[in-house]
């Protein structure tokens, strides 16, 4: 009986029907950006110092430049503005006194330099950003820096939670289904996020955000990938991860225009209503109505397939089945994924790159923020390297292979981060190149480990061993703001230093992966274990050739 596969082969494996779904997917796609790497702008912390009454008009009597005003008013000010006490502390002084000296302020208050005391921001800080972020309105700096950290935790911990739940809801109730709740929480999640008064409420809105978004980016990567013929399915996927790109520049842009975050938090959401018009035009995906016996309205769908490609429909339609579909499967266990040694080894290390490649991936871009540069600037160059990095996955996969490609990228990842962390501050273009070097290296191995993670696992399996492993994503995504703002505070290039080490090991442990170019899905525990043989199973050649065969007479 011919399967799905072979009915696209007719009516189209990638043509308009396609081409049109594929297209208001990857606005998804784009839309998921401001969610996932929206911390960079809603969070930006400008350079700040605390606001000390009688500054302004002892320096407006003296007539100081800002410079000046700095070297005599700020503690330890110096020119990269990094030390804690010039942003956290301030001079016990009064600078309302009388007889305050316009050359040496200080001595004419106190006398010696070394007895200033010094004291809290009890009066606020100022910052030198003409717009607003969310650590600016709640003055999340100095003791309450860690708040910071808590809000981009906040949307990985609804990752962590939600792909797991969110999924459920796709496999139970359909893909477009999925899309469509999903895409209307996060409108009204995002909306709410404007205009709540409180730090608490925006931690709260922000992390019922990622409890959606999410699996709502990965139903649309699910039901892509489903409705194209399997020559296409990776590049399909790897496109779909690229249109994410395109959206990092849009968000760019706009965020430049926009420098006040609800504002842009407003922007960014309210075209996102009009993804609930996905209604009327995504279909669901066949391949899950036929899991489902809804073999009618799958035929219905392919029919509307082959009308929109102009395409005629096989005279075997009516035999349509589920490849996949068999009585005698097993049931997944999570005890299975390190019941076996090469299954056990497989899972430890995709596990880890997992966990890795959401630190680095989401450290680069959050320390990028903070390199001193101009933040828009060096957004849109780090996110520029992501196009290439597809590109080189999308030719050199099925030529070279998965495992060397994917080993390199690691490898790049780390040394680039090193290079980023050992670079003089004054080379700051020098820098800039080596932390996109660094971004398009762990680009490329996260884009790696998502497709190579379905390879490594039998059929039964597949879907448990793909959740498993990636929740160690959002788990690393959790841990990223503590690592990137914390270590910043002790040494401005320890985190890099951080992820160095973690990108040298994970190109060290894919180097152990079995390579899956050429190789047939596994479809047991068993063909996991034996994935060093290079031979593909007798019996698995003779069924595809009858299959292929019986449908050529067809």
């Amino acid at each position: 009986m011919p399967t799905l596969d072979d009915i696209l082969e007719h009516i189209g494996e990638f043509d308009r029907f396609q081409k049109q779904t594929f297209f208001v997917l990857c606005l998804l796609s784009a839309a998921f950006t401001p969610v996932y790497v929206g911390v960079v702008f809603f969070g930006f912390t400008p350079e700040h110092r605390c606001f000390s009454p009688g500054v302004v008009e002892l320096s407006q009597r003296c007539g100081w430049s800002l410079a000046e005003q700095l070297n005599h008013t700020v503690p330890e000010w110096g020119s990269h503005g990094a030390a804690y006490s010039s942003r956290c502390s301030r001079y016990e002084v009064d600078w309302n006194a009388t007889g305050v000296s316009c050359t040496d302020p200080l001595g004419s208050l106190v006398g010696n330099w070394s007895s200033v005391p010094l004291g809290p921001c009890q009066d606020g800080w100022v910052y030198d950003y003409p717009g607003t972020s969310i650590v600016t309105e709640f003055n999340l700096v100095c003791e309450d820096s860690w708040k910071l950290d808590l809000f981009q935790s906040s949307v990985n911990a609804g990752f962590f939670i939600g792909s797991v739940n969110i999924g459920y809801i796709a496999d139970r109730f359909g893909r477009k289904f999925c899309l469509l709740t999903t895409i209307l929480a996060n409108v009204v999640c995002g909306i709410l996020l404007v205009f709540v008064p409180s730090y608490l409420w925006i931690v709260i809105f922000r992390f019922l955000q990622g409890l959606v978004s999410k699996g709502c980016w990965t139903a649309g990567y699910i039901l892509v990938t489903e409705v194209v013929g399997p020559q296409y399915r990776r590049t399909v996927g790897i496109l779909y991860q690229a249109a994410f790109s395109v959206g990092l520049l849009v968000f760019d842009a706009i965020a430049y225009a926009i420098p006040h975050w609800r504002w842009l938090q407003l922007t960014v959401t309210l075209p996102c209503c009009f993804l609930i018009l996905y209604y009327w035009c995504l279909p669901e995906s066949p391949r899950w109505l036929i899991s489902q016996g809804k073999t009618d309205k799958a035929k219905k769908i392919v029919n509307d397939i082959a009308k929109k490609n102009r395409k005629k429909m096989p005279s075997h339609f009516e035999d349509i089945k589920f490849e996949d579909e068999d009585s005698g499967k097993q049931s997944p266990s999570l005890i299975d994924l390190v019941r076996t040694p090469q299954m056990r080894k497989n899972t430890f290390i995709l596990m880890y790159n997992w966990f890795t490649s959401s630190i680095l991936y989401q450290g680069l871009i959050m320390h990028m923020g903070l390199m001193g540069g101009n933040i828009y600037l060096d957004f849109l160059y780090s996110a520029l390297v992501e196009f290439p990095a597809a590109f080189i996955i999308i030719v050199t996969i099925d030529r070279v292979g998965r495992r060397y490609p994917w080993a390199t990228a690691n490898l790049v990842a780390g040394a680039a981060c090193l290079a980023t962390a050992l670079i003089p501050e004054d080379l700051h273009w020098l820098k800039l190149i080596a932390a996109c070097l660094g971004r398009m290296g762990i680009t490329i191995a996260f884009e790696m480990v998502c497709f190579v993670n379905t390879e490594l696992y039998p059929t039964y399996i597949r879907n448990l061993g793909v959740m498993v492993c990636s929740a160690l994503c959002d788990v690393g995504g959790i841990a990223v703001p503590f690592i990137v703002y914390r270590l910043v505070e002790i040494w401005h290039e320890l985190p890099l230093i951080v992820f160095t080490v973690l990108g040298l090991i994970a190109g060290g442990l894919v180097l152990l992966l079995p390579e899956t170019k050429g190789r047939v899905l596994p479809e047991t525990v068993e063909d996991v274990e034996n994935f060093h043989r290079q031979s593909i199973p007798k019996d698995k050649k003779i069924y595809l050739h009858v299959q292929t065969s019986e449908i050529a007479r067809d």
